[in-house]
């Protein structure tokens, strides 16, 4: 009213033009022309009454419209603003579908005026339009929980992972033990199973556990949390740094999560995990089941009727957390994760690969492809190898026994055989033993299995039974004249031999054979 005072003075008590006056307010000519009209038509002149206050020369400027005599239906405003939050629809097609049932009703542009102007009575946190199943925004909440340990007296706290679903505001919420990323997913997982269903985008707070580098046009995400997305086939859009209005939703979930479980149960000690759990669940229900202020019904009522419909339906899978992490192929072709040692193919000795680790196992991937999966073990200092792992002198060699080098030796001959049996009669260790055997029976791949067995025969004749004693004869080819005739002449040494050779084994606690 100022700014009309100023104008009608300097027109007519200075005697300005219009294109003076409008330089001097910074305002159009136009708009000075229109001021002058109105105060033409009100009767006003210079001066103006000293009575007359801004409110009676807005009246008089400004004259109330004469009320139509016709009633226009008042569209159902709540009605419309719960339509808006299903796809596909505008205000443009709700207006025609009114126009259809109230053929006298507001026009376009007063009924899209009018539903503004009733939503901006809304509390902040429904102001946002959100289509069904779309977005699911999840944050931790800033007040713990406290946790004793009923044996040490220890006194451990939790948080509230709080997640709600953008059209209906239904929120999931649950106690863990920290906020590490494998909380996050976890919390995520279960939200979506409450839910019954899986929405279009996620929206995370920037917590180092599910954003590794926060951007606002290209985030790198947490890669477990980014895995656990992919599973259930939804895209992650993290809210921006120091921007709340981006996940208001949860913030005002986080909020009633506050006041309505957090609180309740602030004087109250809990001794597990689990007894924390069983009573957040009915206090959590009654969250939902509380009416809204301003719109009809609750948030499970929203959610029955908006978003449970538009959710996409939860993989067949059931989600399980698991961690990424690349490592080298050490030169024992062994991997390391949390000090236990995993075999991989020793073709890869020197390779980098990745291992996805879970609870109960621990897969290897090389190039995309899995080439090892193992149960994960706790142990630590410890080692889980496979035998097709290792290189074949390898499996041989951890393979050894007198049982498998005597049926090689049965498959040559029978003095052969006996040969090889006597070698781990008379050794006075294992090893002494194995490694005389293996050098005599590949004498036969340098000689031949038949020049072999009569070698072992003539060696068993005279008492010749070592190795280098039978590749003497080979090399000599006596192998190829007549044996002996009559007992071993070294009997008697080579029952003694034995009877030393089973002492020494049993002093040291193993067996000959």
């Amino acid at each position: 009213m100022r700014r009309i005072r100023e104008i009608l003075r300097l027109c007519w008590e200075l005697k300005l033009g219009q294109q003076a006056v409008a330089k001097s307010l910074g305002i159009s000519s136009c708009t000075v022309n229109r001021m002058l009209l109105r105060a033409k038509v009100a009767g006003l002149s210079w001066p103006l009454p000293p009575d007359l206050d801004d409110t009676a020369l807005e009246r008089m400027l400004y004259p109330p419209q004469v009320p139509s005599n016709r009633t226009r239906p008042e569209p159902d405003w709540a009605y419309i603003h719960s339509q808006l939050k299903q796809k596909g629809v505008t205000l443009h097609l709700l207006w025609i579908e009114y126009k259809e049932q109230y053929p006298s009703g507001y026009q376009l542009s007063q009924f899209c005026d009018l539903y503004r102007r009733w939503r901006a009575l809304l509390d902040v946190s429904m102001r946002q339009t959100h289509r069904a199943g779309e977005k699911a925004f999840s944050d931790f909440g800033g007040a713990k929980f406290r946790i004793i340990d009923p044996e040490t007296g220890e006194v451990e706290s939790a948080s509230l992972f709080v997640c709600a679903l953008g059209a209906s505001s239904y929120t999931f919420a649950d106690a863990y033990k920290d906020q590490s990323a494998q909380s996050w997913c976890d919390g995520q997982a279960a939200a979506f199973r409450y839910f019954q269903g899986v929405p279009e985008v996620i929206v995370p707070d920037n917590a180092k556990a599910a954003v590794d580098k926060p951007s606002r046009y290209e985030p790198e995400l947490n890669e477990s949390f980014a895995e656990m997305a992919r599973h259930f086939g939804c895209a992650v859009v993290p809210a921006r740094v120091k921007h709340p209005k981006d996940k208001a939703k949860v913030e005002a979930a986080v909020g009633l999560a506050t006041r309505w479980i957090i609180a309740k149960l602030r004087n109250r000690d809990f001794f597990s995990l689990q007894e924390l759990r069983q009573a957040i669940r009915p206090l959590l229900a009654e969250l939902n089941d509380r009416p809204f202020k301003k719109l009809p019904g609750s948030r499970r009522s929203a959610y029955e009727k908006v978003d449970r419909p538009a959710l996409k339906p939860l993989p067949a899978n059931a989600y399980e957390y698991f961690r990424l992490k690349k490592v080298p192929v050490n030169f024992d072709h062994h991997i390391e994760f949390e000090q236990h040692w995993y075999s991989v193919p020793h073709q890869l000795v020197g390779k980098k690969v990745e291992i996805r680790a879970t609870a109960q196992t621990i897969e290897v991937l090389h190039a995309g492809k899995r080439i090892a999966s193992h149960p994960r073990s706790y142990e630590q200092g410890k080692s889980t190898t496979l035998d097709e792992h290792r290189p074949k002198h390898h499996r041989d060699y951890s393979t050894r026994s007198p049982e498998r080098l005597i049926a090689w030796a049965n498959t040559i001959g029978p003095a052969t055989k006996r040969l090889v049996e006597l070698s781990f009669e008379m050794a006075g260790h294992f090893d002494q033993a194995y490694n005389r055997s293996i050098g005599i029976l590949k004498l036969g791949k340098q000689h031949g299995n038949d020049r072999l067995e009569a070698a072992c025969q003539r060696g068993l004749a005279t008492g010749a039974v070592s190795y280098k004693s039978i590749k003497s004869i080979l090399d000599n080819r006596l192998d190829t004249k007549p044996l002996p005739k009559g007992q071993y002449p070294t009997q008697l040494r080579i029952v003694h031999q034995n009877i030393r050779g089973a002492s020494y084994f049993q002093s040291k606690g193993e067996s000959p054979c």
